[in-house]
């Protein structure tokens, strides 16, 4: 087995000390989280800022159909690096004792499948431009099946900074990628005015980041034929590509249908539909998994404190996520109007249908952790075969009658279905009373309906607006939701309102107390 240098030992060591050393673990614990979910969101927020002016600037220059070959090539891509999940980041982030050992094991895996992965897009590349009816994509693929090489080398050790919950170096790791992405994107799309600008932004993105997990994180990995190693962490890992794989299924079978049925244009206006209206469902599950899995990985074996954990954290998750959709689906048709342009307008009715597929998706991301923390991850396995087997039976027709619209209505049946059967076994795993479950749900639900009424109500007075009007128009909305929220907190018991104030009140002696641990 290769060993560790006496510096990546010293460096790994001091990554764990605050759970060794200190005499309040489970104070420092949720400090860590308070800090880390801090660096997180910020991370998020300041990604998704970058993504969305990305996003704006390209839809002026690009038209769909670039879009369109551009995802299909992203499709082909996805769906390969998904169908060779290993799992082994999780295995490593969930288990309780030293991992160190097994990093060149997993590293090794990893870099392996980057290599046979890219060489097979390279291969591939034709045959799925023919079978989409797209030639322009097959250069396309050939050339960001170079990106799946690079993260096949990427240092192995940045997983510690989701396993000990060090956000702030992954908030550089992270952003230098997308920084990169979105200049190179950009600057080639002024310059090309074709779907090669998006291409270059994806290779450029993933080179930084490759280049910079080893300036940022220390351990320098090495090649390992550890086998009972690789068992071991595959034992795990199992049932996370089991799950990764009806997760892609399930969430990009939908763009495969609809570029294959309605040709490449329809997939560019559902793809950019997707991806508007799910951007708040998306970094809330990311901040979440990111988050709670290894947080609630150090709770398992406490019962009341794994319970009193999630429920804050699908507190914080509803009252963030249900007014952020609802000011989409009201606010949808003016916001591509005004920033995206006309050509886009058909693609707003699919986009108000999947922010409530979005919303729905974000209650769900708060208990796969759960699974995957008390070491079931089949749970999450056998409820996506469900939400797939509800996709299939009715994408087709839905698809047939209404479009990408149809299809829209298809992804949010499956997606509420099999959130019934998450939520129902993360209360007998966490034993939640189902009123309490209910209320943290409920009432950002009504606080969100007062909200959507009163935006109606301003838009039929206002009639078409511009920029102004539409930052207007968010603003009263938000202001009616938090006036809604601070009735229910005063006089509903909601709870909210002295969460938020223990975690600011918290915070600055917690993050004292952190640099004070990491230093130990």
């Amino acid at each position: 087995m290769t060993q560790l240098t006496t510096e990546e030992k010293a460096i790994l060591s001091n990554n764990q000390c605050w759970s060794s050393n200190t005499a309040h673990p489970s104070t420092d614990l949720r400090a860590r989280v308070v800090s880390g979910g801090i660096w997180v969101f910020a991370l998020r927020i300041t990604d998704r800022l970058f993504a969305l002016a990305r996003t704006i600037i390209l839809a002026r220059v690009l038209a769909p159909v670039d879009f369109g070959v551009f995802g299909i090539a992203l499709l082909a891509m996805s769906a390969l690096e998904t169908f060779s999940q290993t799992g082994f980041n999780a295995a490593l982030i969930q288990k309780k004792e030293d991992t160190k050992p097994y990093l060149d094991t997993a590293w090794t895996v990893q870099a392996i499948r980057g290599v046979l992965l890219a060489l097979f897009l390279f291969a591939i590349a034709g045959y799925v431009a023919a079978f989409f009816d797209a030639s322009a994509a097959k250069r396309i693929l050939q050339v960001i099946a170079l990106s799946v090489l690079l993260r096949g080398f990427t240092n192995i050790g940045v997983v510690y900074f989701q396993k000990e919950l060090e956000f702030r170096r992954q908030f550089l790791y992270q952003l230098s990628g997308t920084f990169a992405d979105m200049t190179v994107a950009i600057s080639m799309a002024l310059l090309l005015r074709s779907v090669w600008a998006l291409a270059l932004g994806l290779l450029a993105g993933a080179l930084v980041r490759m280049v910079m997990s080893y300036f940022i994180h220390p351990y320098r990995p090495r090649l390992s034929s550890d086998r009972q190693q690789f068992k071991e962490l595959f034992g795990f890992g199992r049932w996370v590509l089991g799950s990764s794989i009806l997760v892609f299924i399930v969430t990009q079978g939908d763009d495969i249908f609809v570029g294959k049925l309605l040709g490449v244009t329809a997939l560019g206006f559902y793809q950019l539909a997707y991806r508007l209206s799910n951007m708040p469902a998306t970094e809330i599950t990311h901040i979440v998994s990111q988050l709670t899995f290894p947080a609630y990985s150090k709770l398992q074996d406490r019962l009341p404190r794994l319970q009193e954990a999630y429920l804050k954290v699908l507190q914080v998750t509803t009252f963030l996520s249900v007014p952020i959709a609802g000011l989409i689906f009201v606010l949808a048709p003016d916001f591509t109007r005004i920033f995206l342009g006309q050509k886009w307008m058909p693609m707003v009715l699919a986009m108000q249908v999947l922010v409530l597929a979005g919303l729905v998706r974000s209650i769900m991301a708060t208990t796969g952790p759960i699974f995957l923390a008390v070491a079931k991850p089949e749970i999450e396995t056998r409820f996506q075969v469900i939400r797939f087997i509800v996709l299939a039976a009715s994408i087709y027709p839905l698809t047939l009658q209404w479009g990408i619209v149809g299809t829209s209505i298809a992804v949010f049946l499956s997606t509420l279905t099999s959130t019934v059967g998450f939520v129902f076994m993360v209360l007998r795993i966490t034993r939640c009373r189902r009123r309490e479950f209910a209320m943290l749900i409920t009432l950002p639900l009504i606080a969100v309906l007062l909200m959507v009424l009163v935006l109606f109500g301003l838009k039929l007075v206002s009639g078409e607006v511009g920029s102004l009007g539409f930052f207007a128009l968010a603003g009263a909305g938000s202001l009616t939701y938090l006036s809604v929220i601070y009735v229910l907190d005063r006089f509903v018991n909601y709870g909210i309102g002295q969460l938020v104030r223990s975690l600011i009140a918290e915070f600055p002696y917690k993050l004292v107390r952190i640099s004070g641990n990491s230093r130990s």
